[in-house]
């Protein structure tokens, strides 16, 4: 059992950031009751809708929803609402990433619904907040985290395109934010007896993520631009690929600390003597030349050989691993990142990712598996 077991959560969600959530509190142990349209969650049908694709599974959706019971309701009828309504009345959370004017127009706003659950936690996740000229306006994790927030233009140099983005990282990063507002609130109903609204969004949530970037250009008006790896500050936190085509990043934070251990690791000491390299600043000023250097040595060999000789001498770096590389990666594994969830009808547990945090020291393992569209719905 979780930390959240004897929380109930009603989710009214769809797509990612508010089932993100909704899936981080059930698998801490909270009863999670996820209210679906008829037609149910489009993540569901995420395939066939992004590419037209006919595969009926949907690893995404089941990440988000597992652990979760479903029940199917038509939110434009007033047998919809009523329904809705008679379970947010029992619950301690009300969960929903629909936009402001959608649970509006459903009767289940914060002010209406609040009135009659005065300890009802309430949280909203949204893609611009409720405020604004953009508050109604869709979001999604590309347009609101992304693009909107600064992100998507830091992460190529000026004159490259933007790149592609990862789906659900921009999600998941507001889901857990919101899962952290929503305990904070709970936390503070055991002192006061009332709930709260808490509310995030997908662009809040970017440019906190920011915050650095974005910090600097508040106090200074100016930002250091992202350049090609051959021009990087510190050359040696920078990435590199070995003589089998498999990369790494070198992890030389502390430039001047690091160097040396980074030149032993080479067999390439005398480059201490080179004044082109002779400090941090130094290195700074002749970063495509230093940057050559160590591409010329690391392509020497594969990187088995150089994974020992800088564990041999402390040099501190991190393999950039494939998506299958991850699954198989063994400190992954023992670190607790995949489990095994439950299937309906005793068919065999599927692996998925796990949500990152545990209790304990117990691995966190979801209760249940995933539910299907209504199942939970009374006859």
């Amino acid at each position: 059992m979780g930390p959240l077991e004897g929380v109930k959560v009603v989710e009214l969600g769809v797509w990612v950031a508010g089932p993100g959530a909704g899936g981080v509190l059930a698998d801490w142990g909270a009863e999670v009751i996820k209210v679906e349209p008829p037609e149910g969650d489009p993540m569901r049908r995420l395939f066939a809708l992004l590419s037209g694709h006919g595969q009926p599974a949907s690893p995404p959706f089941d990440l988000d929803n597992r652990g979760k019971q479903s029940v199917a309701a038509d939110l434009a009828t007033d047998e919809g609402r009523a329904a809705a309504l008679e379970l947010i009345a029992t619950a301690d959370v009300f969960l929903t990433n629909l936009r402001p004017v959608a649970v509006e127009r459903f009767g289940l706003g914060p002010d209406a619904v609040m009135a009659t659950n005065p300890r009802l936690v309430y949280a909203s996740v949204s893609g611009y907040g409720s405020t604004g000229p953009d508050v109604d306006r869709a979001g999604y994790d590309v347009g609101a985290f992304w693009a909107r927030s600064g992100i998507a233009a830091t992460l190529n140099p000026p004159d490259q395109d933007p790149p592609m983005i990862r789906s659900g990282m921009g999600d998941h990063v507001t889901a857990m934010t919101l899962v952290a507002g929503i305990n904070a609130a709970l936390l503070a109903r055991e002192r006061t007896g009332k709930g709260q609204l808490v509310e995030t969004s997908l662009l809040r949530t970017g440019i906190w993520c920011m915050g650095w970037d974005l910090g600097i250009q508040l106090r200074f008006d100016k930002l250091l631009a992202t350049g090609p790896r051959t021009e990087a500050p510190n050359p040696i936190a920078n990435s590199y690929r070995c003589g089998d085509g498999k990369w790494f990043w070198l992890l030389g934070i502390e430039a001047d600390r690091h160097w040396p251990p980074l030149l032993a690791a080479l067999d390439r000491t005398e480059l201490a003597d080179d004044e082109r390299f002779a400090t941090s600043r130094d290195r700074r000023k002749n970063a495509a030349a230093l940057v050559a250097v160590l591409d010329e040595a690391f392509e020497s060999a594969d990187r088995e050989h150089w994974t020992d000789r800088f564990d041999r001498h402390d040099v501190w770096w991190a393999p950039i691993n494939t998506v299958a590389d991850v699954v198989g990666d063994p400190q992954a594994i023992a670190a607790g990142a995949f489990v095994d969830v439950p299937e309906a009808d005793g068919a065999e547990a599927h692996r998925a990712v796990n949500t990152p945090v545990d209790f304990g020291g117990q691995i966190t393992q979801p209760n249940r598996g995933v539910p299907a569209l209504g199942q939970h719905t009374d006859p």
